[in-house]
């Protein structure tokens, strides 16, 4: 079994190519790693698929981030981890 890290949500766009589908981006905690998750807009009306704060992810499941968007998403990650619990609901 793949060992597990903890990612937060650090972004929110909608897909260029898709105009009904949102990707969710969690970052880890120096923002080095990025995980990313497509969801279709009609999706969100329902509360049964939440978006979480975090998430608990396998390592071979996170792509490298350039060193860029780093800092970036470091910093939203930290900004997170101060307003909300893992498992809230955003």
């Amino acid at each position: 079994m793949d060992e597990m890290e903890r990612v937060w949500l650090v972004e929110r766009t909608y897909s260029d190519d898709e105009q009904n589908l949102i990707i969710l981006t969690y970052a880890t905690m120096d923002g080095r790693y990025e995980f990313r998750k497509e969801r279709a807009v009609t999706s969100f009306s329902g509360s049964e698929r939440e978006t979480s704060a975090s998430l608990l992810v396998e390592q071979d499941n996170l792509a490298l981030v350039d060193e860029k968007t780093r800092k970036q998403y470091a910093d939203e990650v930290t900004r997170m981890k101060e307003k909300h619990d893992p498992d809230d609901a955003i």
